[in-house]
C-alpha cells in the first residue's frame, strides 16, 4: 500500500502519492480546500483508486516549534480523514514546505502566476518525500 502526502490549504489542498517502489513522491492535481467534507470524500476515493494505505498530513508548526491555529486545523483535518477512510494518518512537520516548493518551481523557470496551482502539489510532494526518506533511513 502506498502513502499519500497532503498539504492542507484554505483554498487548495495539495496531494502527492508515493510511486510503486516507495522511493519518490509524485504530485497530483490539487483539491478544493474550501469544502473540507468534499475534500475528505475525494481523498477517500483516491485512496481506493490508487491503492493508498496511509496519509501523511503536513503539520504547519512555527519556526520556534510551537503550534498555532493552522496546526490545530491540520490536526482536526487528520482526525476527520482517518475517521472517513479507516486508514492511518500521520502528521509530519512541514515547516516552510510551501515556500520551498515555490522556490523550486521558480528555479525551474515557472513564474509566480503560472506556478500558483502547482505549488500545492509540489509542497505535498516535499512533505511526502521527507516522510519516505525518513522511513527508509529508519529501516536501515
Amino acid at each position: 500500500m502506498r502513502a499519500a502526502g497532503v498539504d492542507l490549504g484554505r483554498v487548495r489542498i495539495g496531494l502527492a502519492v508515493e510511486d510503486e517502489l516507495g522511493l519518490l513522491a509524485h504530485p497530483r492535481p490539487p483539491l478544493d480546500g474550501r469544502d473540507v467534507a468534499r475534500a475528505v470524500a475525494t481523498l477517500a476515493e483516491r485512496a481506493r483508486a490508487e491503492g493508498i494505505g496511509r496519509f501523511v498530513v503536513g503539520l504547519p508548526v512555527r519556526l520556534d516549534g510551537r503550534e498555532g491555529p493552522e496546526a490545530r486545523r491540520a490536526r482536526a483535518f487528520a482526525r476527520r480523514l482517518e475517521a472517513a477512510t479507516a486508514l492511518p494518518v500521520e502528521l509530519w512537520d512541514e515547516r516552510l514546505s510551501s515556500r520551498q516548493a515555490s522556490a523550486l518551481l521558480r528555479e525551474g523557470g515557472a513564474s509566480a502566476r503560472s506556478s500558483r496551482g502547482r505549488v500545492d502539489g509540489a509542497a505535498a510532494a516535499l512533505i511526502l518525500q521527507s516522510y519516505l526518506d525518513s522511513r527508509r533511513a529508519r529501516a536501515q
